[in-house]
């Protein structure tokens, strides 16, 4: 069974380049536009990687890494924090509970590796 990838992304283009990228790599992928959607669906699916946009119309994406850490089912699952502005936020989402935080640019340059590093697969195209 295919590992599940949550994308918690408001932009549309973002997300589905996102989507088409991991799912081209095997995995099944799960795309929220929201935190609160984002919410749901990873209580829901238990995914086994969230990559989180940090701002998101409702909320924030470090508002929901704090919250999803307090979930036994969701505790360890490892989070990527994503943004066009690391900056700003690096320190806050680290605290946070995020695994790693990247820039957009430089998570679509190394996601292969980076996907890897934090589902363990060896299984990944070339």
């Amino acid at each position: 069974m295919a590992k599940k990838v949550l994308i918690v992304e408001d932009s549309e283009s973002v997300g589905e380049a996102l989507r088409m990228l991991i799912e081209f790599e095997g995995y099944q992928v799960i795309v929220a536009v929201t935190a609160s959607s984002g919410r749901i669906m990873a209580t829901a699916a238990q995914p086994d990687l969230i990559i989180m946009d940090v701002r998101l119309p409702d909320f924030s994406g470090i508002e929901l890494t704090r919250e999803l850490r307090t979930l036994p089912e969701l505790s360890r699952t490892p989070i990527l924090c994503v943004s066009s502005y690391v900056e700003d936020f690096e320190t806050e989402a680290r605290t946070a509970g995020c695994n790693d935080v990247f820039s957009k640019a430089d998570f679509i340059e190394s996601f292969r590796p980076t996907l890897k590093k934090y589902l363990g697969e060896d299984r990944l195209r070339h």
